[in-house]
């Protein structure tokens, strides 16, 4: 059976400062910046939003257009809601005068697969739906499901076969189906942020799902961000510091589909495998799509060939982390 609920663990969350301001110390004789707050539920995941203004009604304003805009994007994107575009493409097959934002990220997909020679691939999910139903079967095998149903699933896989403009997306056949999973947390985290600078924000630390920094922290330092051990979350590995550049990380443990953790979510589109090569892979990239992509795809490659993409990739770097906890950067 399932080892445990599809849910995401992180808790997604926004703290802003608005134009270039610094969060004042205490005692200050200068405008104290309200803050203004909101919790909730977005992506998934339990979130949180706090941005500081010394104009309260912007503050607000700000949070409400960013929880306005997240509840859109999820309305698009959402594998889980029976009313979003996705679901509705997935369910008929094609999608006529699709939404701007699913060709775009459409696009960026392609981008990311043709990056990593097909290991970023969001039709994959014909085989995450054969791993969830053998597993959810009582007295399954703990071989997983078998090589014919595997094979068979692959005749469904390739992001290449789907047909894609702004006037029309249709999948290749009937029982095709496309998950965004492992680029939707970062492109909403992309468009959030330009959400927030065009609200005069300059200091701000997004996540949903995967974090992007707006500049540099109120202090004028990089942003701190701690990349967690797959398997205690609440270990910190290692510190990242970054200003302007997202940051995403993917590991096997995030979501495992039999007890003993030998299938995983993370399965490669070109084999219908679930390989364990690193225990994470987290990425450090201009845009936290992009970033969240290729921490998805570099699971399913050794470190020779993550080198070998990011050579041609300017302000793109990984980190590796093996499973006996040694650290390869590229």
């Amino acid at each position: 059976m399932i080892s445990r609920p599809m849910t995401r663990r992180r808790m997604i969350g926004i703290s802003a400062a608005a134009a270039g301001m610094a969060l004042l110390p205490f005692g200050s004789t200068a405008a104290t910046p309200e803050a203004v707050t909101w919790q909730g539920e977005a992506m998934g995941a339990q979130a949180s939003l706090v941005i500081h203004h010394t104009d309260r009604a912007k503050a607000q304003k700000l949070v409400e257009a960013t929880v306005a805009e997240v509840r859109r994007l999820e309305r698009i994107f959402s594998l889980y809601r029976d009313d979003s575009d996705l679901t509705l493409l997935n369910r008929q097959r094609f999608l006529v005068s699709p939404p701007k934002e699913l060709v775009e990220i459409l696009r960026q997909s392609s981008d990311a697969w043709a990056l990593t020679g097909g290991a970023f691939d969001p039709t994959v999910q014909p085989l995450w739906d054969a791993y969830r139903r053998h597993f959810s079967t009582p007295g399954a095998s703990e071989a997983g499901p078998s090589a014919g149903i595997v094979r068979e699933c692959l005749t469904r896989v390739g992001l290449y076969r789907i047909a894609c403009s702004a006037a029309r997306i249709e999948l290749p056949t009937a029982d095709s189906a496309l998950t965004l999973n492992g680029i939707a947390q970062g492109y909403v985290t992309d468009k959030v942020v330009d959400l927030l600078r065009a609200g005069g924000i300059e200091h701000s630390m997004v996540d949903m799902g995967e974090s992007r920094a707006i500049g540099p922290a109120w202090d004028d330092r990089p942003w701190r961000v701690g990349v967690s051990d797959p398997l205690d979350t609440a270990r910190i590995l290692k510190v990242l510091e970054v200003e302007d550049r997202a940051v995403a990380t993917s590991s096997p443990f995030g979501f495992r589909f039999d007890a003993e953790g030998r299938f995983s979510h993370i399965i490669d589109p070109r084999s219908g495998a679930t390989p364990r090569r690193h225990a994470s892979v987290t990425v450090v990239a201009g845009q936290a799509a992009l970033a969240d992509a290729l921490s998805t795809a570099f699971n399913l490659m050794d470190v020779g060939e993550i080198v070998a993409v990011l050579e041609g990739m300017a302000g793109v770097e990984a980190h590796i982390l093996s499973h006996d906890g040694n650290w390869t950067s590229a």
